[in-house]
Protein backbone atom coordinates (compact mmCIF):
# COMPACT_ATOMS: atom_id res chain seq x y z
CA UNK A 1 0.00 0.00 0.00
CA UNK A 2 1.25 3.44 -1.27
CA UNK A 3 2.18 5.97 1.35
CA UNK A 4 0.19 9.29 0.86
CA UNK A 5 3.11 11.64 1.22
CA UNK A 6 5.93 9.28 -0.50
CA UNK A 7 4.38 7.77 -3.76
CA UNK A 8 6.29 5.24 -5.16
CA UNK A 9 4.87 2.96 -7.92
CA UNK A 10 6.13 -0.72 -7.81
CA UNK A 11 6.25 -2.55 -11.16
CA UNK A 12 3.10 -3.14 -12.22
CA UNK A 13 1.83 -6.91 -12.44
CA UNK A 14 -0.17 -7.68 -15.31
CA UNK A 15 0.56 -11.40 -15.55
CA UNK A 16 -0.87 -12.15 -12.12
CA UNK A 17 -4.65 -11.42 -13.83
CA UNK A 18 -6.18 -12.85 -17.05
CA UNK A 19 -5.65 -10.83 -20.19
CA UNK A 20 -8.34 -8.15 -20.60
CA UNK A 21 -11.29 -8.82 -23.16
CA UNK A 22 -12.55 -5.61 -24.31
CA UNK A 23 -16.63 -5.65 -24.07
CA UNK A 24 -18.58 -2.89 -25.67
CA UNK A 25 -19.62 -0.33 -24.40
CA UNK A 26 -23.28 1.97 -24.58
CA UNK A 27 -25.07 2.04 -27.78
CA UNK A 28 -23.35 5.40 -29.44
CA UNK A 29 -24.76 8.26 -31.61
CA UNK A 30 -23.70 8.82 -35.04
CA UNK A 31 -20.96 11.02 -35.23
CA UNK A 32 -20.97 12.11 -31.74
CA UNK A 33 -20.44 8.38 -30.27
CA UNK A 34 -21.06 8.18 -26.72
CA UNK A 35 -20.13 12.29 -26.42
CA UNK A 36 -23.69 13.24 -25.40
CA UNK A 37 -23.70 10.63 -22.40
CA UNK A 38 -20.47 11.36 -21.29
CA UNK A 39 -21.53 15.52 -21.37
CA UNK A 40 -24.37 15.30 -19.49
CA UNK A 41 -22.37 13.47 -16.67
CA UNK A 42 -19.35 12.21 -16.93
CA UNK A 43 -19.20 11.00 -12.85
CA UNK A 44 -22.07 8.43 -14.30
CA UNK A 45 -20.81 7.41 -17.28
CA UNK A 46 -17.78 6.06 -15.93
CA UNK A 47 -19.32 4.21 -13.13
CA UNK A 48 -21.38 2.62 -15.76
CA UNK A 49 -18.91 1.28 -18.00
CA UNK A 50 -16.59 -0.06 -15.16
CA UNK A 51 -20.08 -1.73 -14.17
CA UNK A 52 -19.90 -3.13 -17.99
CA UNK A 53 -16.27 -4.85 -17.73
CA UNK A 54 -12.26 -3.73 -16.67
CA UNK A 55 -11.86 -2.44 -20.17
CA UNK A 56 -15.11 -1.34 -22.34
CA UNK A 57 -14.92 -0.02 -25.92
CA UNK A 58 -16.52 3.49 -26.32
CA UNK A 59 -15.98 6.95 -28.36
CA UNK A 60 -16.00 10.36 -27.48
CA UNK A 61 -17.04 11.79 -31.19
CA UNK A 62 -14.67 10.51 -33.39
CA UNK A 63 -12.46 8.95 -31.40
CA UNK A 64 -11.88 5.09 -30.77
CA UNK A 65 -11.37 4.75 -26.60
CA UNK A 66 -10.75 2.29 -23.99
CA UNK A 67 -11.56 2.22 -20.47
CA UNK A 68 -9.89 0.80 -17.67
CA UNK A 69 -10.72 -0.13 -14.65
CA UNK A 70 -8.80 -2.97 -13.08
CA UNK A 71 -6.06 -1.36 -10.61
CA UNK A 72 -2.67 -3.82 -12.96
CA UNK A 73 -4.14 -2.63 -15.95
CA UNK A 74 -4.00 1.36 -14.58
CA UNK A 75 -0.63 0.65 -13.08
CA UNK A 76 0.25 -0.89 -16.76
CA UNK A 77 -0.90 2.42 -18.14
CA UNK A 78 0.38 5.26 -15.57
CA UNK A 79 4.04 3.38 -15.66
CA UNK A 80 3.90 3.40 -19.73
CA UNK A 81 3.20 6.72 -20.29
CA UNK A 82 6.38 8.15 -22.28
CA UNK A 83 7.29 4.87 -23.59
CA UNK A 84 3.94 3.03 -25.12
CA UNK A 85 1.75 5.79 -24.56
CA UNK A 86 1.74 9.33 -24.94
CA UNK A 87 0.51 12.18 -23.60
CA UNK A 88 -2.89 13.85 -25.04
CA UNK A 89 -3.89 17.02 -25.96
CA UNK A 90 -6.28 18.14 -23.35
CA UNK A 91 -7.94 21.14 -25.24
CA UNK A 92 -7.13 24.62 -26.46
CA UNK A 93 -8.26 26.02 -22.94
CA UNK A 94 -5.92 24.01 -21.14
CA UNK A 95 -3.40 24.88 -23.69
CA UNK A 96 -3.72 28.55 -23.17
CA UNK A 97 -3.88 28.46 -19.37
CA UNK A 98 -0.69 25.55 -18.61
CA UNK A 99 1.38 26.48 -21.91
CA UNK A 100 4.08 23.96 -22.39
CA UNK A 101 4.75 23.30 -18.71
CA UNK A 102 5.93 19.59 -17.08
CA UNK A 103 2.05 18.86 -17.09
CA UNK A 104 2.02 18.93 -20.90
CA UNK A 105 4.86 18.22 -21.96
CA UNK A 106 6.39 15.14 -24.14
CA UNK A 107 9.64 13.37 -24.36
CA UNK A 108 13.12 15.56 -23.99
CA UNK A 109 11.57 18.95 -23.09
CA UNK A 110 9.34 16.95 -20.35
CA UNK A 111 11.91 15.36 -19.42
CA UNK A 112 14.52 18.82 -19.08
CA UNK A 113 11.36 20.57 -17.01
CA UNK A 114 10.84 18.12 -14.82
CA UNK A 115 14.08 17.64 -14.01
CA UNK A 116 14.49 21.44 -13.45
CA UNK A 117 10.80 21.96 -11.40
CA UNK A 118 11.05 18.51 -8.64
CA UNK A 119 14.06 20.37 -6.86
CA UNK A 120 11.69 22.90 -5.94
CA UNK A 121 9.19 20.73 -3.92
CA UNK A 122 11.41 18.08 -2.85
CA UNK A 123 10.66 17.13 1.18
CA UNK A 124 13.03 19.87 2.26
CA UNK A 125 11.54 22.64 0.05
CA UNK A 126 7.78 21.41 1.84
CA UNK A 127 9.18 21.44 5.15
CA UNK A 128 10.41 24.94 4.34
CA UNK A 129 7.02 25.90 3.80
CA UNK A 130 5.28 24.15 6.32
CA UNK A 131 5.36 27.68 8.69
CA UNK A 132 3.55 29.40 5.69
CA UNK A 133 1.27 26.87 6.03
CA UNK A 134 -0.13 26.73 9.39
CA UNK A 135 0.63 30.26 9.72
CA UNK A 136 -1.95 31.55 7.46
CA UNK A 137 -4.52 28.75 8.74
CA UNK A 138 -3.88 30.25 12.31
CA UNK A 139 -4.47 33.91 10.63
CA UNK A 140 -8.01 32.24 9.25
CA UNK A 141 -9.10 30.56 12.53
CA UNK A 142 -8.21 33.91 14.52
CA UNK A 143 -10.85 35.82 11.98
CA UNK A 144 -13.55 32.88 12.80
CA UNK A 145 -16.22 33.30 15.47
CA UNK A 146 -18.18 31.13 17.81
CA UNK A 147 -21.61 30.67 16.06
CA UNK A 148 -20.46 32.25 12.78
CA UNK A 149 -21.91 30.43 9.43
CA UNK A 150 -19.52 30.61 6.70
CA UNK A 151 -19.22 29.40 2.71
CA UNK A 152 -17.20 26.58 3.63
CA UNK A 153 -15.33 26.13 0.02
CA UNK A 154 -14.79 30.12 -0.62
CA UNK A 155 -13.09 30.10 2.93
CA UNK A 156 -11.02 26.98 2.12
CA UNK A 157 -9.97 28.31 -1.47
CA UNK A 158 -9.07 31.62 0.03
CA UNK A 159 -6.77 29.79 2.36
CA UNK A 160 -4.93 27.85 0.09
CA UNK A 161 -4.91 30.76 -2.46
CA UNK A 162 -3.35 32.67 0.30
CA UNK A 163 -0.78 29.91 1.42
CA UNK A 164 -0.46 29.15 -2.76
CA UNK A 165 0.58 33.06 -3.47
CA UNK A 166 3.21 33.50 -0.71
CA UNK A 167 4.91 29.69 -0.96
CA UNK A 168 5.26 30.37 -5.02
CA UNK A 169 6.00 33.88 -5.44
CA UNK A 170 7.03 35.17 -1.86
CA UNK A 171 6.16 38.17 -0.28
CA UNK A 172 6.16 40.11 -3.64
CA UNK A 173 1.86 39.30 -3.98
CA UNK A 174 1.27 39.46 -0.81
CA UNK A 175 -2.26 40.90 -0.34
CA UNK A 176 -2.28 40.44 -4.29
CA UNK A 177 -4.32 37.79 -4.46
CA UNK A 178 -7.48 39.85 -5.26
CA UNK A 179 -5.52 40.03 -9.12
CA UNK A 180 -4.65 36.41 -9.65
CA UNK A 181 -7.37 34.50 -7.90
CA UNK A 182 -10.71 35.34 -9.76
CA UNK A 183 -9.02 34.75 -12.76
CA UNK A 184 -7.23 31.91 -12.10
CA UNK A 185 -11.13 31.13 -11.39
CA UNK A 186 -12.46 31.62 -14.48
CA UNK A 187 -9.67 29.66 -16.25
CA UNK A 188 -10.08 26.52 -14.28
CA UNK A 189 -13.64 27.16 -14.94
CA UNK A 190 -13.23 27.52 -19.12
CA UNK A 191 -10.96 24.74 -18.83
CA UNK A 192 -14.07 22.48 -17.25
CA UNK A 193 -16.32 23.52 -19.68
CA UNK A 194 -14.96 22.91 -23.14
CA UNK A 195 -13.56 19.39 -21.60
CA UNK A 196 -16.90 18.43 -20.97
CA UNK A 197 -18.93 19.96 -24.57
CA UNK A 198 -18.27 20.14 -28.22
CA UNK A 199 -16.05 23.20 -27.99
CA UNK A 200 -13.63 20.72 -27.57
CA UNK A 201 -13.59 19.99 -30.91
CA UNK A 202 -13.48 23.39 -32.03
CA UNK A 203 -10.24 25.13 -34.20
CA UNK A 204 -8.53 27.48 -31.78
CA UNK A 205 -9.91 30.46 -34.15
CA UNK A 206 -13.43 29.77 -33.62
CA UNK A 207 -14.58 32.57 -31.13
CA UNK A 208 -16.81 31.66 -28.74
CA UNK A 209 -18.21 33.69 -25.47
CA UNK A 210 -16.15 31.29 -22.93
CA UNK A 211 -12.71 31.67 -24.80
CA UNK A 212 -13.07 35.07 -24.80
CA UNK A 213 -13.38 35.43 -21.19
CA UNK A 214 -10.72 32.63 -21.27
CA UNK A 215 -8.32 35.04 -23.05
CA UNK A 216 -9.00 37.91 -20.93
CA UNK A 217 -7.92 36.03 -17.62
CA UNK A 218 -5.12 34.61 -19.04
CA UNK A 219 -3.79 38.02 -19.91
CA UNK A 220 -4.42 38.82 -16.14
CA UNK A 221 -2.48 36.03 -15.64
CA UNK A 222 0.36 36.77 -17.19
CA UNK A 223 1.12 40.38 -16.29
CA UNK A 224 1.13 39.48 -12.44
CA UNK A 225 3.20 36.44 -13.30
CA UNK A 226 5.70 38.68 -14.97
CA UNK A 227 5.52 41.45 -12.61
CA UNK A 228 6.95 39.16 -10.34
CA UNK A 229 9.29 37.61 -12.21
CA UNK A 230 11.03 40.58 -13.71
CA UNK A 231 11.07 42.08 -10.05
CA UNK A 232 12.96 39.26 -8.87
CA UNK A 233 15.70 39.03 -11.43
CA UNK A 234 16.40 43.07 -10.92
CA UNK A 235 16.96 42.17 -7.47
CA UNK A 236 19.63 39.97 -8.09
CA UNK A 237 21.48 38.10 -5.81
CA UNK A 238 21.50 40.97 -2.86
CA UNK A 239 18.20 39.54 -2.13
CA UNK A 240 17.74 35.49 -0.83
CA UNK A 241 14.24 33.77 -0.81
CA UNK A 242 13.27 30.34 -0.67
CA UNK A 243 10.02 30.75 -2.38
CA UNK A 244 9.28 28.39 -5.39
CA UNK A 245 9.89 30.89 -7.94
CA UNK A 246 13.44 32.18 -6.37
CA UNK A 247 13.87 28.11 -7.18
CA UNK A 248 12.40 28.14 -11.02
CA UNK A 249 14.56 31.35 -11.55
CA UNK A 250 17.73 29.81 -10.07
CA UNK A 251 16.82 26.11 -11.53
CA UNK A 252 19.69 24.97 -14.45
CA UNK A 253 19.79 22.10 -16.73
CA UNK A 254 22.71 19.45 -17.26
CA UNK A 255 23.98 22.00 -19.92
CA UNK A 256 23.36 25.41 -17.86
CA UNK A 257 20.50 26.55 -19.04
CA UNK A 258 18.51 28.15 -17.44
CA UNK A 259 14.30 28.22 -17.63
CA UNK A 260 13.16 31.19 -20.15
CA UNK A 261 10.48 33.58 -19.29
CA UNK A 262 7.85 31.42 -21.12
CA UNK A 263 8.91 28.38 -19.26
CA UNK A 264 8.81 30.60 -16.12
CA UNK A 265 5.25 31.08 -16.46
CA UNK A 266 4.34 28.18 -17.64
CA UNK A 267 5.57 25.99 -14.31
CA UNK A 268 4.68 28.76 -12.01
CA UNK A 269 0.55 29.01 -13.07
CA UNK A 270 1.41 24.93 -12.48
CA UNK A 271 2.22 25.04 -9.87
CA UNK A 272 -0.42 27.78 -8.47
CA UNK A 273 -3.20 26.01 -9.53
CA UNK A 274 -1.85 22.60 -8.05
CA UNK A 275 -1.43 23.96 -4.70
CA UNK A 276 -4.79 26.25 -4.73
CA UNK A 277 -7.63 24.79 -6.04
CA UNK A 278 -6.82 20.73 -5.61
CA UNK A 279 -6.01 21.31 -1.82
CA UNK A 280 -9.09 24.28 -0.96
CA UNK A 281 -11.48 21.66 -2.73
CA UNK A 282 -10.13 18.88 -0.44
CA UNK A 283 -10.51 20.36 2.59
CA UNK A 284 -13.59 21.57 1.74
CA UNK A 285 -15.14 18.09 0.76
CA UNK A 286 -13.14 16.99 4.73
CA UNK A 287 -15.22 19.43 6.60
CA UNK A 288 -18.40 18.14 4.55
CA UNK A 289 -17.76 14.47 5.34
CA UNK A 290 -16.29 14.84 8.85
CA UNK A 291 -19.73 16.91 9.90
CA UNK A 292 -21.41 13.67 8.36
CA UNK A 293 -19.39 11.34 11.16
CA UNK A 294 -19.49 12.61 14.81
CA UNK A 295 -17.40 8.90 15.56
CA UNK A 296 -14.54 10.38 12.61
CA UNK A 297 -14.70 13.72 14.26
CA UNK A 298 -14.49 12.43 17.99
CA UNK A 299 -11.10 10.75 17.12
CA UNK A 300 -9.48 13.59 15.12
CA UNK A 301 -10.23 15.74 17.99
CA UNK A 302 -8.76 13.11 20.62
CA UNK A 303 -5.60 12.70 18.21
CA UNK A 304 -5.20 16.69 18.22
CA UNK A 305 -5.55 16.80 21.57
CA UNK A 306 -3.08 14.00 22.43
CA UNK A 307 -0.37 15.14 19.56
CA UNK A 308 -0.70 18.73 20.13
CA UNK A 309 -1.73 19.81 23.43
CA UNK A 310 -3.16 23.24 22.12
CA UNK A 311 -0.10 24.04 20.25
CA UNK A 312 0.45 24.68 16.32
CA UNK A 313 1.18 22.06 14.45
CA UNK A 314 4.90 21.49 12.64
CA UNK A 315 6.13 19.70 9.79
CA UNK A 316 7.12 17.23 12.87
CA UNK A 317 4.18 16.63 13.52
CA UNK A 318 2.93 15.15 10.45
CA UNK A 319 4.28 11.88 11.07
CA UNK A 320 2.44 11.76 13.95
CA UNK A 321 -1.01 13.20 12.84
CA UNK A 322 -2.28 9.66 11.52
CA UNK A 323 -5.81 9.17 11.44
CA UNK A 324 -5.83 13.41 10.00
CA UNK A 325 -3.78 12.08 6.96
CA UNK A 326 -6.23 9.00 7.21
CA UNK A 327 -8.94 11.51 7.02
CA UNK A 328 -7.62 13.18 4.43
CA UNK A 329 -7.29 10.14 2.02
CA UNK A 330 -10.35 9.09 2.68
CA UNK A 331 -11.45 12.39 1.53
CA UNK A 332 -9.26 12.15 -1.63
CA UNK A 333 -10.60 8.51 -1.80
CA UNK A 334 -14.35 9.77 -1.95
CA UNK A 335 -14.15 12.78 -3.82
CA UNK A 336 -10.74 13.48 -6.05
CA UNK A 337 -9.93 16.75 -7.79
CA UNK A 338 -8.17 15.35 -10.24
CA UNK A 339 -11.16 12.44 -11.68
CA UNK A 340 -10.09 11.39 -14.69
CA UNK A 341 -6.70 10.36 -16.60
CA UNK A 342 -6.16 9.30 -20.33
CA UNK A 343 -3.19 8.40 -22.74
CA UNK A 344 -2.89 7.65 -26.33
CA UNK A 345 -1.86 4.33 -27.78
CA UNK A 346 1.65 4.35 -29.75
CA UNK A 347 2.08 1.77 -32.12
CA UNK A 348 3.85 -0.80 -29.95
CA UNK A 349 1.34 -0.62 -27.18
CA UNK A 350 0.17 -3.16 -25.37
CA UNK A 351 -2.43 -3.76 -21.96
CA UNK A 352 -2.31 -6.65 -20.39
CA UNK A 353 -0.43 -8.35 -22.60
CA UNK A 354 -2.65 -7.60 -25.93
CA UNK A 355 -2.13 -5.52 -28.23
CA UNK A 356 -3.77 -1.76 -28.63
CA UNK A 357 -4.61 0.05 -31.97
CA UNK A 358 -2.26 3.01 -32.51
CA UNK A 359 -4.33 6.15 -31.62
CA UNK A 360 -6.39 4.60 -29.65
CA UNK A 361 -7.06 6.92 -26.42
CA UNK A 362 -6.96 4.96 -23.37
CA UNK A 363 -9.48 6.22 -20.01
CA UNK A 364 -9.15 5.45 -16.42
CA UNK A 365 -11.30 7.82 -13.75
CA UNK A 366 -10.34 7.96 -10.04
CA UNK A 367 -13.85 8.61 -9.47
CA UNK A 368 -14.90 5.60 -10.36
CA UNK A 369 -11.47 3.21 -9.01
CA UNK A 370 -12.06 4.79 -5.68
CA UNK A 371 -15.56 3.82 -5.43
CA UNK A 372 -15.13 -0.03 -7.01
CA UNK A 373 -16.78 -2.59 -4.11
CA UNK A 374 -13.73 -4.99 -5.20
CA UNK A 375 -11.09 -3.19 -3.50
CA UNK A 376 -13.00 -0.97 -1.11
CA UNK A 377 -15.63 -2.62 0.93
CA UNK A 378 -18.81 -0.17 1.38
CA UNK A 379 -17.32 1.92 -1.24
CA UNK A 380 -20.06 5.19 -0.71
CA UNK A 381 -19.22 5.51 3.14
CA UNK A 382 -16.36 7.51 4.76
CA UNK A 383 -13.93 5.74 6.58
CA UNK A 384 -10.84 6.96 7.29
CA UNK A 385 -10.14 3.66 8.96
CA UNK A 386 -9.60 1.72 6.01
CA UNK A 387 -6.52 3.60 6.00
CA UNK A 388 -5.33 1.69 9.30
CA UNK A 389 -1.79 0.22 9.11
CA UNK A 390 -3.76 -2.89 10.12
CA UNK A 391 -6.42 -2.47 8.19
CA UNK A 392 -7.89 -5.54 5.93
CA UNK A 393 -8.09 -6.24 3.12
CA UNK A 394 -5.13 -4.23 1.97
CA UNK A 395 -5.61 -1.79 -0.97
CA UNK A 396 -4.32 -2.74 -4.13
CA UNK A 397 -1.34 -0.47 -5.83
CA UNK A 398 -3.30 1.71 -8.46
CA UNK A 399 -6.80 1.38 -6.96
CA UNK A 400 -5.79 4.72 -5.04
CA UNK A 401 -4.01 7.21 -7.37
CA UNK A 402 -5.59 10.44 -6.53
CA UNK A 403 -1.77 11.91 -7.71
CA UNK A 404 -1.65 9.79 -10.88
CA UNK A 405 1.54 7.89 -10.99
CA UNK A 406 4.61 6.45 -13.02
CA UNK A 407 7.10 9.28 -14.07
CA UNK A 408 4.32 11.52 -14.68
CA UNK A 409 2.77 11.45 -11.25
CA UNK A 410 1.95 14.60 -9.53
CA UNK A 411 5.11 16.71 -8.60
CA UNK A 412 3.18 18.99 -6.15
CA UNK A 413 2.08 15.41 -3.99
CA UNK A 414 3.38 15.45 -0.98
CA UNK A 415 3.64 19.57 -0.26
CA UNK A 416 -0.49 18.84 -1.17
CA UNK A 417 -0.36 16.16 1.40
CA UNK A 418 1.49 18.21 3.83
CA UNK A 419 -0.65 21.04 3.80
CA UNK A 420 -3.77 19.48 3.85
CA UNK A 421 -2.94 17.91 6.70
CA UNK A 422 -1.02 21.01 8.65
CA UNK A 423 -4.05 23.32 7.46
CA UNK A 424 -6.94 20.70 8.59
CA UNK A 425 -5.51 20.34 12.33
CA UNK A 426 -4.58 23.53 12.54
CA UNK A 427 -8.25 24.38 12.37
CA UNK A 428 -9.91 21.65 13.50
CA UNK A 429 -8.04 21.80 16.94
CA UNK A 430 -9.71 25.56 17.16
CA UNK A 431 -13.00 24.79 15.61
CA UNK A 432 -15.69 22.25 14.04
CA UNK A 433 -17.53 22.94 11.00
CA UNK A 434 -21.04 22.17 11.36
CA UNK A 435 -21.83 21.91 7.13
CA UNK A 436 -25.59 21.68 6.62
CA UNK A 437 -27.84 18.86 6.43
CA UNK A 438 -28.29 17.86 2.72
CA UNK A 439 -26.83 15.93 -0.05
CA UNK A 440 -24.26 17.64 -2.81
CA UNK A 441 -23.44 15.92 -5.62
CA UNK A 442 -19.88 16.72 -7.07
CA UNK A 443 -19.46 18.51 -10.28
CA UNK A 444 -17.04 18.00 -12.79
CA UNK A 445 -14.23 20.82 -13.84
CA UNK A 446 -10.92 21.08 -14.25
CA UNK A 447 -11.36 19.70 -10.45
CA UNK A 448 -14.13 17.86 -8.91
CA UNK A 449 -16.24 20.18 -6.98
CA UNK A 450 -19.23 21.23 -4.73
CA UNK A 451 -22.38 21.71 -7.08
CA UNK A 452 -23.98 23.82 -4.09
CA UNK A 453 -22.44 26.20 -1.75
CA UNK A 454 -21.02 24.40 1.19
CA UNK A 455 -22.75 26.31 4.20
CA UNK A 456 -21.28 25.73 7.59
CA UNK A 457 -21.54 26.91 11.64
CA UNK A 458 -18.54 27.73 13.06
CA UNK A 459 -18.28 25.53 16.51
CA UNK A 460 -15.49 26.75 18.78
CA UNK A 461 -13.58 23.58 20.39
CA UNK A 462 -13.24 24.06 24.06
CA UNK A 463 -11.51 21.91 26.81
CA UNK A 464 -14.03 19.71 28.88
CA UNK A 465 -15.82 21.30 31.44
CA UNK A 466 -15.26 24.85 29.94
CA UNK A 467 -18.04 27.11 29.14
CA UNK A 468 -18.09 27.49 25.39
CA UNK A 469 -17.65 31.46 23.84
CA UNK A 470 -20.85 33.39 23.04
CA UNK A 471 -21.48 33.96 19.36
Amino acid sequence: MTHPTDPVDPPPTPATVPPPVPVRGPRQVPLLGNLPAFARDPLAFFTRLRGLGDLVEWKLGPQRALFVSRPEHIGELLTGVETRYRHPELGWAFKLVLGEGVVTSEGPAWRRKRALVQPAVRPRQVRGHAGTMTDCAATLAVSWRHGQRVDVRQEMLGLTQRIAVRTLFGADTAGRESAIGPAMDIAQQEIGSEFRGLTLFLPPWVPTPGRRRLKKAVAVIDREVARVTDHRRRAGDGETRDDLLSRLLAARDEEGRPLGDKEIRDEAVTLYIGGHETTGTTLTWAWYLLSRDPGARARLDRELADVLDGRTPGHDDVKDLRWTEQVVKETLRLYPPVWLMTAIAKSDSTLGGRPVAEGTVLWSSQWSAHRDARWFPDPEAFRPERWDADASPVVPDHAWFPFGGGARACLGARFAMVEAVLVLATLAQRFHVDVEAGENPPKTGLTLQPSLPVRGTLRAVVPAGAVPPRA
